[in-house]
């Protein structure tokens, strides 16, 4: 069977699938033919199903919006039954599957999606990259010695590749954003609370959130109609949308007031192809109709990256504690840059970790008086072009770790700590044809207007027919 995602995004195929056009099980074997076979490459998905897990993964997707679409979900914030999530970690390999899905999961199953496997993360999500030493290097589709980002680049990777048209994705601070920027992808983190986290409550300090990545806008739109919502108890919430977030990628986003920035202040200067990307984007913009003009909200950069390492340290800490049970990693059971955050984690107090959540909502407030001046915040989405593999460091100190992050999320880190909704776009492109991502942040709540501008720059600059050199 001819490979369907090369070209049609999953909407259309599950068109055909209820139309009768293609057989489901016919589409399914062979994507997973194709899976294993780029996988092989790749690197991308840790667990396949197989057997009597695979036909009840099949009998439990109902007649959705996805109907008899394949899909994975990533070994992180999300359980699936009958499979153990890793979180990318040696130490939690040997958990006992999942009794039941989460409600984001069981959600997605509703809508037609048929989950197949598992796809790689780092070690708790806590590198921009996915090389994790429990289960390797994930590579990228556009070159094998460039990683496709992290902590979604599983995901990023079998979709860049078009063995499927759209997979699960986290953001804990930028999570689905950077690999969609690497592979040339779309991907939107929705605002805090869009999405339950259930049975979980909330997954650094409010910071995490959970999505996916795909090569269409439509898809990801109805992809959060499937399974935005809160669940009983949730802790936070987002006022529900005026409509359906598919309708939004259908009409236009009316004359949005942007401003653009292409510069950290303190930093070293961006590569000129990020510059010539945003500066290109902008007069895009500017031509379909927008009032653009270059401006940034007054932040402190300093304050903000002292208060989300002392979230994530002290997160990583809890979080291996409560979830291991009693149990107490041994020599080798995590990664250096993980043992020694976790123990960064163990020494914080509450009065520096309340500071530093309250530097969060500080941080919410003076960019939400920045969105009552302009609807959308324009930037890259990562500082820099391309990222070798082995960049970022998870087997040494924390310093080494911490120089190769700090280029990776200074765009995209403020918008977990806010909660607000932002989306990266595949509008740009380096000397050798690598993708480089637009970053466009909303107000708390703006996903609807986000979708209706991404779905406008698909029309005007579509990026579906660049394709990485490795391909199902």
């Amino acid at each position: 069977m001819e490979n369907l995602f090369a070209t049609l995004d999953a909407l259309a195929v599950a068109d055909l699938i209820k139309t009768r056009k293609v057989g489901a099980r016919e589409l399914l074997d062979a994507t997973l033919a194709r899976l294993r076979a780029v996988n092989g490459r790749l690197n991308a998905i840790t667990d396949f199903y197989e057997g009597d897990l695979l036909e009840r993964s099949i009998a439990a997707a109902g007649e959705g919006p996805f109907q008899g679409i394949p899909f994975v979900v990533k070994q992180l914030m999300a359980d699936c039954a009958g499979t153990a999530t890793t979180l990318g970690s040696r130490f939690f390999a040997k958990e006992p599957v999942a009794a039941a899905d989460s409600t984001a999961v069981a959600r997605m199953r509703r809508a037609g999606l048929v989950i197949v496997g598992r796809s790689n993360t780092s070690e708790f999500g806590l590198a921009p990259t996915t090389e994790p030493a429990f289960g390797g290097a994930t590579v990228s589709p556009w070159r094998d010695d460039l990683s496709p980002g992290g902590s979604s680049g599983g995901s990023a990777a079998v979709v860049a590749a078009r063995a499927l048209p759209v997979a699960h994705a986290t953001d804990g601070g930028g999570s689905i954003r950077i690999p969609a920027s690497l592979c040339g992808l779309f991907g939107l983190k929705p605002s805090r609370g869009r999405v339950s986290l259930a049975p979980l409550g909330e997954t650094l300090a409010g910071a995490g959130a959970q999505l996916g990545v795909s090569i269409s806008v439509r898809d990801s739109a109805a992809l959060l109609d499937a399974i935005a919502g809160d669940a009983p108890g949730d802790p936070y919430s987002t006022p529900p949308a005026s409509g359906s977030f598919l309708d939004a990628t259908q009409r236009p986003p009316g004359r949005l007031r942007i401003a653009f920035m292409h510069a950290l202040k303190g930093r070293v200067p961006l590569d000129p192809a990020l510059v010539a990307g945003v500066e290109q984007t902008a007069a895009l913009l500017s031509e379909l109709g927008h009032h653009v003009e270059q401006a940034e909200p007054e932040l402190d950069g300093a304050a903000m990256g002292a208060a989300f390492g002392t979230v994530m340290a002290a997160n990583t800490f809890t979080n291996i504690q409560l979830r291991a049970n009693g149990r107490v990693p041994g020599a080798g059971d995590l990664e250096s840059a993980t043992r020694l955050t976790a123990e960064a984690g163990s020494k914080i107090s509450a009065d520096t970790y309340i500071r530093a959540v309250q530097t969060f909502h500080r941080t919410g407030r003076q960019l939400g008086s920045f969105f009552e001046r302009y609807d959308i915040l324009l930037s890259p989405t990562v500082a820099r072009t391309h990222l070798p593999l082995g960049t970022v460091r998870m087997d040494g100190s924390l310093a080494l770790y911490e120089e190769g992050l700090a280029p990776m999320v200074p765009f995209t880190s403020v918008c977990n700590m806010t909660g607000v909704p932002a989306m990266s776009v595949p509008l740009a492109w380096t000397g050798d044809g690598l993708p480089i991502g637009m970053h466009f942040v909303g107000r708390l709540g703006a996903e609807e207007m986000l979708f209706s501008l991404a779905a406008q720059l698909e029309q005007a600059r579509s990026w579906r027919e660049r394709r990485p050199p490795l391909q199902a």
